[in-house]
């Protein structure tokens, strides 16, 4: 029987409320979507205060709110949990979340192109597995590549979910979705004018309506 993988928004924000809550609800009324990761630009450290307002209006619509890597502020705003971004040490980074976090709330967490870490973040009661592609990879088709066969691997294998991360384009998400991810990750920005997101999700849903029977 083929299944349909649900959205998960990864949104970037700055120090202003107003845009990136306007392009959250223009997001959700596009369709079903199941997570929100609250994550700062480049460089920039999260503002507690924006991210704190984009929880409640997750939560409000029944959407799991996720604060990018820093499991204190997680606890401080009542998120509903924290994504670890990848690094190499992103084992031990997911047992000190869970020290901080117990639980109560959820920890997901990007094991990047090792089959070893993700399996370890498995063991360690991880709630999701992401996988994503490095950044500035210069061969984007290999990388790709790389992506699907570990969410193929990880699909016929473990009960755990897993995420997809960093999708170029809607027919990139219809492939992933089709190799078993239970989540397609669909990158905003609150600098996106609402239309301009509006079609983005609409386009990611669009896609990944038919997922192929797994053979």
């Amino acid at each position: 029987m083929s299944t349909k993988p649900e959205l998960y928004v990864s949104l970037e924000i700055g120090s202003e409320a107003g845009p990136a809550k306007s392009v959250l609800e223009t997001a959700m009324e596009c369709g079903p979507i199941a997570s929100l990761l609250i994550r700062p630009r480049p460089g920039a450290s999260l503002d507690a205060s924006v991210a704190k307002d984009l929880v409640a209006v997750a939560q409000k619509r029944g959407v799991a709110a996720l604060i990018a890597d820093d499991a204190n502020l997680a606890r401080l705003l009542r998120a509903d949990g924290v994504h670890l971004s990848w690094s190499k040490d992103i084992v031990q980074r997911c047992k000190d979340a869970r020290e901080i976090l117990g639980e109560r709330y959820s920890i997901g967490a990007d094991a990047g192109r090792s089959r070893d870490d993700a399996m370890s973040l498995g063991e360690l009661g991880a709630d999701y597995v992401a996988f994503g592609i490095p950044p500035h990879v210069e061969d984007r088709a290999t990388a790709e590549h790389r992506q699907r066969d570990l969410i193929s691997w990880w699909s016929k294998i473990f009960q755990i979910s897993c995420v997809a991360f960093d999708i170029a384009t809607p027919g990139h998400a219809k492939d992933l979705a089709d190799d078993g991810a239970d989540f397609i990750c669909v990158e905003l920005a609150s600098t996106m004018p609402p239309p301009e997101a509006r079609d983005w999700i609409t386009a990611f849903a669009s896609a990944v309506q038919r997922v192929r029977t797994p053979a």
